[in-house]
């Protein structure tokens, strides 16, 4: 007589557990959401943290700029010369944009204000490439995103104090001799530092999900560049000519004419109080202020998404 097997009815399943009961749980045990975005406080401890990394990179990144070229280094400072060359033969020669200026400032005027722009132009220009440019640290390392753009704001400005050296020298050779005032143009490059940063935290948000933004920007700046009296005193240009009100505050008062105002005032002895906008200063302050600010906070609202395909 075959005795019939009886198979033990299955274990009645368990119910999965609910999104509050795995939040309690992840929270128990210290878990967090991998790539999660910290909170703004917490995001700018990380970013102190990290201020080695910031400082270390951007010197690697300021060697290997010209590793390949024979000159080297050199070129940090014989290019925004040569640029200054240039743009006196066409517009201090050519065409008489050093009306209202004498003679013998123009030069100074000029290369301070090729320095100082450029510094803005790269620093926004690295900035739009920033994470887009480095996907394979983004991907591969856990750190906040921002210390990339920071990095090559601090790479220009470490590049612009080695032009600096030479602008002393040009200053010096047009009659400009070391004075107090030439201690203005630390908190004005200062300024100008955190407005930059600003600048390429943005645009590096932006560059990230469109990176044809880079091949854009050169001529977005250099419209920027010829519209902030790099190459003529705005005042002086806009002299007898009928020009809405607002537009001369405009072309006055946007930033990269501010701070270049800024660093002639202080280093160029014909450069008078006359040739600045009322309150300079204060719009130094409040450009710096406005863009450094901004610039972090639209960055950090991104931060989970860098790198993500």
């Amino acid at each position: 007589m075959s005795q019939a097997l009886h198979t033990p009815p299955p274990a009645p399943a368990r119910p999965a557990p609910a999104e509050d009961d795995l939040a309690a749980l992840a929270a128990k045990y210290g878990l967090t959401v991998s790539g999660a975005r910290p909170s703004l406080g917490e995001y700018v401890r990380q970013l102190w943290d990290r201020r080695h990394f910031i400082l270390a990179f951007s010197r690697a990144k300021l060697t290997a700029q010209y590793s390949q070229a024979k000159l080297g280094q050199l070129w940090q400072v014989a290019t925004p010369l040569l640029n200054a060359a240039v743009y006196f033969f066409i517009f201090g020669l050519l065409l008489g944009a050093n009306r209202g200026i004498p003679k013998d400032v123009y030069v100074p005027f000029l290369v301070t204000g090729v320095f100082v722009f450029t510094f803005t132009q790269s620093s926004v220009l690295a900035g739009v490439r920033a994470i887009s440019g480095n996907l394979g640290l983004v991907r591969a390392l856990h750190f906040p995103r921002a210390s990339l753009p920071v990095s090559f704001a601090l790479q220009q400005l470490q590049q612009l104090l080695y032009s600096m050296i030479v602008l002393v020298v040009v200053m010096v050779a047009f009659g400009s001799l070391p004075a107090w005032s030439w201690l203005l143009v630390v908190p004005a490059l200062l300024l100008q530092f955190v407005f930059n940063t600003g600048l390429a935290l943005v645009f590096a948000r932006m560059g990230s999900k469109t990176p044809d933004l880079a091949q854009l920007m050169p001529f977005v700046l250099r419209t920027w560049m010829y519209a902030s009296g790099v190459m003529f005193s705005i005042p002086a240009m806009l002299e007898g000519k009928d020009v809405p009100a607002w537009l001369a505050d405009v072309l006055q008062w946007n930033p990269a004419a501010i701070y270049m105002d800024l660093v002639r005032f202080a280093l160029i002895d014909e450069y008078g109080s006359s040739y600045l906008p009322p309150h300079v200063w204060a719009f130094a302050l409040g450009w710096a202020l406005l863009a450094g600010v901004i610039g972090f906070v639209y960055f950090w609202k991104a931060e989970e998404r860098y790198g993500r395909g």
